[in-house]
């Protein structure tokens, strides 16, 4: 049973939001009182998940966003304060895999791909938040990594360090914004089931029956689990939480 929380009367600003991790964190978002932006570049997922959250009586705004593109960036968290008045919460959450890859035989355009959306993607979206927490003097930001941002894995080399980056970025503006009452963490979450990957899963990339079995736990994730550590990461009771990277991954990482 997840711990209830009150968002009442704050604004929650959600990138990759129209599907997993970030669909399932701008719901629960919602459900604990916050008007919530919900940021993504698939246009017929992003409708759907506004529909979805504004059929059942929640203020929600959907911003077509590619976090690739700073400019993007910049308008979806300027509409959001014009929409609702403050950003007061933010899972910066978009992100993508590639097939498995021989680092020798990686291209600089896959690379330079992930790297444009896990990481300078994050770095955007959290400039433009911040800029706006600090004229509040108040906010909480997650970052999404992953476990490949604590470990490495033959044939992602691209992907991880990517998600090493997430870490670094999210660490340094922890420790440069925490005076200003801004707090930043990163959740690093193990295999979920969520889209992306269920298409690894398809594709024949991941092996599920090996994936849940590489998780002490036994299972993949779920995405309101997921949710449920983010939204623990921004309430009051994680108040003295700064700069830390949460593994979210049944226990993968404790080995």
């Amino acid at each position: 049973m997840n711990p209830a929380y009150d968002f009442t009367g704050q604004v929650a600003f959600v990138t990759g939001a129209s599907s997993g991790m970030g669909l399932a964190t701008a719901r629960a978002f919602a459900e604990a009182g916050a008007a919530v932006t919900l940021a993504d570049v698939d246009a017929d997922a992003l409708a759907a998940a506004e529909r979805e959250l504004a059929a059942t009586g929640h203020r929600v705004l959907a911003v077509h966003c590619d976090v690739a593109d700073e400019d993007q960036v910049a308008a979806a968290v300027a509409t959001t304060v014009e929409q609702f008045g403050s950003l007061d919460l933010a899972y910066n959450n978009a992100g993508i895999q590639s097939p498995m890859t021989d680092a020798a035989d990686e291209t600089a355009e896959v690379f330079d791909r992930i790297n444009a959306i896990n990481l300078r993607g994050i770095w955007a979206s959290m400039k433009h938040e911040l800029a706006q927490m600090r004229t509040q003097g108040s906010g909480a930001i997650v970052n999404c990594s992953s476990l490949g941002g604590l470990v490495g894995l033959p044939g992602r080399a691209a992907y991880h360090a990517s998600k090493h980056g997430v870490l670094g970025l999210t660490r340094s503006a922890a420790l440069e914004y925490a005076p200003r009452g801004i707090r930043v963490n990163a959740i690093c979450p193990g295999t979920i089931e969520t889209p992306m990957v269920t298409a690894m899963i398809d594709s024949g990339d991941l092996d599920r029956d090996e994936a849940a079995a590489n998780q002490p736990i036994g299972r993949l994730g779920t995405a309101q689990e997921m949710a449920a550590a983010v939204l623990w990461l921004c309430s009051p009771g994680a108040g003295f939480i700064v700069g830390v990277a949460l593994p979210v991954d049944g226990g993968y990482t404790a080995r």
